[in-house]
């Protein structure tokens, strides 16, 4: 549940009374501000009719000036609501488009944090992969902070974003190319022999690692429009993206250019398959834009979008096959 507060002219008070009405809110009531022309309207807003009451609100009141929407968790309601009898109708999963973006918007950000959280889960995997230690290997996958960008870049496509688009494809590319250049760099520092089972377990890719990939994206969307904590699934994407590109720059730097090829196509199966399966995740979940207009573009997005990474994946199973044949 979400307490929907709008703040606006008293005038459009009976506007907002019709939107509530219309959907069946569980409660509405209006108190007046400091200011005589303005008043708070709070809706007591179920999950699955959130996202239609905040769109039919904003459609309201688009034209007009000085008004405010703010959206307010709710932990518990007494009394107790009835259960709804019918099924809820498909839904981003209990949050709200605006709420998703301002948390998705903030992951894609490649600001001084992400840098340094970069370098800091390179380096430490780099270490976990060499010594063949697991442990330091999954406290890498922790502080990497890989999930953000690979969601921003499939939640811009949903909403046909594409300065989010942009701006995530800049944040993720920048933050692999740091993680391949440091490992490189540490590489060329480091020597090491291929006989720890960590490293070479990531010099080649299988069917199994397709599906690692597909089901951390998709994991990595639902704990977000579900409102579950990320932070599990963060690691789930760290493990299928971190490692791999922390290999290839290791087998570059110690001349091992078959087993950096096969990491590189590891990284890359997995990039595409994390990728499209969150934007599967939120095609079903039906976030989508508000305007027609808007909607328009989105689903011109979404259809380039869903193409070019099942084409990208064909091409890279296609190499995969050819990689095992030859190689």
């Amino acid at each position: 549940m979400r307490i929907i507060e709008v703040l606006a002219d008293c005038g459009h008070v009976d506007t907002i009374r019709g939107i509530a009405e219309h959907n069946e809110i569980l409660d509405c009531w209006v108190d007046h501000s400091a200011e005589e022309e303005r008043c708070s309207m709070r809706l007591l807003v179920r999950v699955e009719k959130q996202q239609v009451v905040l769109d039919a609100i904003q459609q309201a009141l688009a034209a007009l000036q000085n008004w405010r929407i703010i959206i307010h968790p709710v932990e518990a309601v007494l009394p107790r609501a009835e259960e709804q009898q019918e099924p809820a109708k498909k839904s981003s999963g209990g949050r709200t488009r605006e709420e998703l973006y301002v948390e998705i918007e903030a992951g894609a950000r490649a600001d001084a944090n992400f840098f340094w959280l970069v370098i800091f889960s390179t380096i430490v995997a780099t270490i976990g992969l060499i010594e063949d230690n697991a442990a330091v290997v999954i406290g890498a996958m922790v502080i990497a902070p890989l999930l953000g960008p690979n969601i921003a870049l499939a939640f811009g496509a949903a909403l046909g974003d594409k300065v989010l688009i942009l701006r995530s494809l800049q944040t993720n590319v920048s933050g692999m190319l740091i993680a391949l250049v440091l490992a490189f760099c540490i590489g060329l520092m480091w020597e090491f022999e291929l006989v720890s089972h960590e490293l070479m377990s990531r010099t080649d890719v299988w069917v199994s690692g397709i599906v690692v990939a597909l089901v951390s994206g998709a994991a990595g969307v639902l704990s977000l429009t579900t409102g579950v904590s990320s932070t599990l699934v963060g690691v789930m994407v760290a493990v299928a993206l971190l490692p791999p590109t922390v290999t290839v720059g290791l087998m570059l730097a110690s001349g091992n250019f078959k087993q950096a090829l096969g990491a590189a196509l590891l990284l890359a199966v997995n990039v595409v398959c994390v990728n499209l399966a969150a934007k599967l995740v939120f095609l079903f979940k039906g976030v989508k834009p508000r305007t027609w207009l808007e909607k328009r573009k989105a689903r011109q997005s979404m259809l380039i979008y869903i193409v070019f990474w099942v084409v990208t994946l064909l091409i890279l199973v296609g190499s995969m096959n050819f990689y095992h044949l030859y190689f």
